[in-house]
């Protein structure tokens, strides 16, 4: 039988995310982060979240709120609330925890969390990625995960739009 009852407890409030954090690595877990809009989940959101999840032990999805989103993609997104984003990605096997954040960029969340390793999709150079140089400074390092060519949720949108 599936546990499927843990899958909304993989939702964080940052508080509590802090507090998990300090319970983790105390037994030594390595911690990654990405974030992202993750509005219609797709073939290329899988394979970066999967490459996310191999570099550490524990992988924490930041997830743009829907007022930020509105403010990167226009008046029409998101098209999936936030609530429903952070669940179905709470429910992917690769994640251990979700975080919505609510500013224009993760910067807070970066820095409050100082993951091991933070990492962005291949369409960002190093000195674009926010939290980089904090992440480096604290000792982390920041990967860049190759993009699977043909899967974005806009073009998908634009398909059913026909």
């Amino acid at each position: 039988m599936k546990s499927v009852q843990i899958i909304p407890g993989k939702i964080y409030t940052l508080p509590d995310l802090l507090l998990q954090i300090k319970r983790w690595r105390l037994t030594n877990k390595k911690i990654a982060f990405t974030n992202g809009v993750f509005d219609i989940l797709h073939q290329g959101h899988v394979s970066s979240l999967s490459d996310a999840a191999g570099y550490a032990d524990i992988l924490i999805v930041g997830v743009n709120a829907d007022a930020s989103v509105k403010k990167l993609k226009g008046e029409t997104r998101p098209v999936n609330n936030q609530q429903s984003r952070a669940l179905i990605l709470a429910s992917m096997i690769m994640v251990d925890a979700v975080v919505i954040f609510n500013e224009d960029t993760p910067i807070h969340l970066i820095t409050s969390i100082l993951p091991d390793v933070l990492i962005k999709g291949g369409d960002y150079t190093i000195d674009e990625i926010v939290g980089a140089k904090e992440v480096i400074a604290n000792g982390g390092q920041v990967k860049i995960a190759p993009i699977i060519e043909g899967f974005s949720t806009t073009n998908i949108i634009k398909r059913m739009r026909g």
